[in-house]
């Protein structure tokens, strides 16, 4: 399978399920940037974004302009996130706050419509 088909499939589900988790739970992102201000959850979770990020841009660095590129800028911005958390963790986490009190809507819908339109380019469900 080709990396940027798995990686559309890949991304396309985990923003759906995101997506989904956090409409149905809006505890949960209170609990998440609630456990931002714990150091070693901050780390652990700066780690992982890194971690994510890099693979995502070692297998899939590709700047076309389709839905490559959305998949390439997602591994981008893990790593640039993960980065700052783990460099400069208050302003990043005051950064996040901020972002998700002001946008929040904003920011569901685009997970939920890039998560369809990476799953529909993967599976082909709609042909356009």
């Amino acid at each position: 399978m080709d990396n940027s088909i798995f990686l559309a499939k890949f991304w396309g589900w985990y923003l759906l399920i995101f997506f989904f988790v956090l409409s149905l739970n809006p505890k949960r992102i209170r609990q998440i940037f609630k456990d931002l201000n714990d150091e070693k959850f901050l780390i652990l979770a700066s780690f992982i974004a890194i971690i994510i990020g890099l693979l995502n841009i070692l297998a899939h660095n590709i700047w076309e302009l389709n839905y490559k590129l959305i998949i390439t800028c997602i591994g981008w911005a893990s790593m640039i996130k993960g980065l700052a958390l783990f460099i400069f963790p208050k302003p990043t986490v005051n950064w996040l706050i901020f972002m998700n009190i002001k946008l929040v809507q904003v920011i569901y819908l685009l997970l939920f419509f890039v998560g369809l339109f990476l799953l529909n380019t993967a599976y082909g469900i709609v042909i356009i």
